[in-house]
């Protein structure tokens, strides 16, 4: 492993360690508007949410690496002190790829990049019409964290009206991560499609785990269990009794197959398939059975 000290770093290879190993990263799509009217639409990965109550998003248009300048969508939130944030989704991505060329001052991204404008309900800036989701906002604060090339500009938005499209919604009327299709940057050119990914990790908030350390020593140190596996194990709040396993293993052939066989590691490799399905407590029976 190497170690660096990022003052020792020029700017452009410190953003790409930052940028390469921070993610992915949420997207937001700021719709803004100067003072004239003129509308600009930009994507900032530097983004995400922070509070529920109040709702509060907070992303960071970076002065250039390159020559120190600043970003429209920077000068805009400081005049006006409004901003839409637009939520990027695959079938959206190129389009909001392209906004971020660096047109001239006054060059409205929307007509460039083929994005619909709409009228917003309560801030001037338009919204993204083909975003799945949309967030209008006022901006509470500007942090400015630095006057060098690369140096973030913190801009806190308080979400005043929120819009959603029917579509990616499921039967119980929350956010289907499957069919909101969201994409998010990573290090280079580097995209990433969550719902190509997507898998579920129990939150361990109902019940007082036992922890990796109360798991015995032959599981934790056998080949075929990985951390993963060691943390779904010692999230259980309590383990099968004696009287459970007899009877999980008097009704199930294969693990009375497996334990005939008197063989440690085909007993994990067993314990690790029910694991994989999370099926825990089903594992931890086959962990601690006997013959």
């Amino acid at each position: 492993m190497i170690s660096v000290d990022p003052k020792e770093l020029n700017p452009m290879k410190l953003q790409a360690y930052l940028q390469g190993a921070v993610g992915p990263r949420p997207i937001a799509f700021a719709s803004t508007m100067d003072e004239q009217g003129n509308p600009n639409l930009s994507p900032f990965s530097f983004f995400n949410v922070f509070s529920s109550n109040p709702p509060i998003l907070i992303f960071s248009p970076a002065r250039r690496v390159r020559n120190n300048t600043v970003k429209h969508t920077l000068i805009n939130a400081e005049q006006t002190r409004e901003v839409v944030i637009n939520i990027v989704n695959y079938a959206i991505v190129q389009q909001a790829s392209l906004s971020s060329t660096e047109y001239g001052d006054g060059v409205n991204e929307f007509v460039k990049s083929g994005l619909t404008m709409v009228p917003s309900d309560v801030v001037k800036p338009y919204r993204v019409g083909e975003s799945p989701v949309q967030f209008e906002c006022k901006v509470n604060d500007i942090i400015e964290l630095g006057t060098e090339g690369g140096a973030g500009n913190l801009i806190i938005c308080e979400v005043v009206k929120i819009h959603i499209d029917e579509a990616i919604l499921d039967e119980n009327g929350a956010v289907d991560q499957y069919k909101i299709d969201l994409v998010s940057r990573m290090g280079g050119n580097w995209y990433s499609r969550a719902n190509q990914g997507l898998f579920e990790v129990e939150k361990p908030l109902t019940t007082l785990g036992i922890g990796v350390d109360a798991v015995p020593d032959f599981i934790k140190e056998s080949p075929v269990f990985d951390g993963n596996d060691l943390g779904k194990l010692g999230n259980v709040e309590a383990l099968p009794t004696d009287e459970d396993i007899a009877i999980f293993v008097k009704e199930n052939f294969a693990i009375k197959a497996v334990l005939s066989a008197d063989d440690e590691t085909k007993k994990h490799q067993k314990a690790k398939e029910y694991l994989d399905n999370n099926e825990v407590l089903t594992a931890w029976k086959v962990l601690l059975s006997r013959q």
